[in-house]
């Protein structure tokens, strides 16, 4: 009967270790789920680590109820890792310290870098993508290096690996020709100033605006969101639209009885007005002339020189605006007419 009891009481403890760590698992998946946007990568981290902790001290607990001993294991666990720290405390304590320099030089780089990416000027977008790639292959220098640091404290040949590694290289180079060839067209990218980060450039019929550029793809986002990521080898066709200034085209149509010479000087006197409400506009809207004579209408043709690809506003307000002023002095914009014939029997 006490063994019955004890077995019992065994089993029901196991139930409801059980079901106390898998309910703190789903409620804590459902919480973090709900919460993930707002909780920072570290605060994510510490809540796995305690779910990890949890479970182990779950098993531990699971262990102790069914009358596992721990004494004769962990004193041989203990000796053997004593023995152990106090062989290599030296080893351990290098390592850390390399580990901790190396994560410093990172940081204190990655600072920097962007201090000086974020600074304004006219060369502020050419600052930022030098900034990013040097950062890049800080990134990388910095781990391989630490690694064999590392790997030297702790008493391992180094030579013999880096020998490995240059032949490794070799051979990788060979089957990797398409690797180098998008990080040397990435280096040529950045030094040659094809593009920088912020620029709007279109590359095989995707346009839109640079929003990083790393030394073996670069990614580009157009106005609906949609991020194109090219291999930078790929990357052979470029039209960058962030070199210069941009140009507003606005072509319209008036009625043939219309004055063309006076539309024309109606419509000089007024434009100018539109630099009032477009601060993007660099200079007097021109007034081309007839670009066109259509069936129904005679085409005229506005362009207005505007800031780096701020155009788009101002075509459509040029637009609207021609279409104010015709009507205020009473020049008709015809719509298409079509003149029938008809044949005398």
């Amino acid at each position: 009967m006490i063994l019955f009891n004890s077995l019992a009481m065994q089993t029901i403890g196991s139930i409801l270790i059980a079901l106390v760590a898998v309910g703190i698992l789903v409620l804590g998946s459902i919480l973090i789920k709900k919460k993930e946007e707002q909780l920072q990568r570290y605060q994510l981290l510490l809540i796995y680590l305690g779910f990890f902790i949890m479970i182990v001290g779950a098993v531990l607990l699971e262990m102790v109820v069914w009358g596992f001993d721990f004494q004769p294991h962990l004193t041989n666990y203990w000796g053997d890792f004593e023995t152990f720290i106090l062989g290599r405390i030296g080893s351990l304590i290098g390592s850390v310290v390399t580990i901790f320099i190396a994560f410093f030089i990172v940081k204190l780089s990655h600072v920097g870098l962007m201090k000086v990416g974020k600074k304004g000027g006219v060369m502020q977008r050419r600052k930022q993508t030098i900034a990013k790639v040097t950062m890049s292959v800080i990134k990388y220098f910095i781990v391989v290096v630490t690694i064999i640091v590392v790997l030297a404290i702790w008493d391992v040949n180094v030579l013999p690996a880096l020998a490995g590694l240059g032949i490794m290289g070799l051979v990788i180079g060979l089957g990797a020709q398409k690797f180098i060839n998008d990080l040397i067209a990435g280096l040529f990218i950045v030094f040659e100033h094809h593009f920088d980060v912020g620029d709007v450039v279109e590359v095989k019929g995707f346009k839109g605006t640079v929003i990083d550029i790393g030394l073996k793809t670069c990614k580009i986002k157009n106005w609906k969101g949609e991020v194109k990521i090219l291999n930078n080898g790929d990357v052979t066709d470029i039209t960058n639209f962030s070199l210069d200034s941009s140009t507003a085209i606005i072509d319209f149509g008036i009625a043939y009885r219309e004055d063309v010479q006076k539309t024309i000087d109606v419509l000089k006197q007024e434009l100018p007005k539109l630099k009032n409400k477009y601060p993007q506009i660099l200079d007097d809207p021109t007034v081309v002339g007839v670009i066109a004579l259509n069936s129904s209408s005679v085409d005229m043709r506005v362009i207005v020189k505007t800031a780096n690809e701020q155009h788009y506003e101002v075509e459509r307000g040029t637009r609207q605006f021609i279409k104010e002023v015709l009507d205020e002095h009473s020049i008709e914009i015809p719509f298409p007419q079509v003149v029938v014939h008809q044949a005398k029997s």
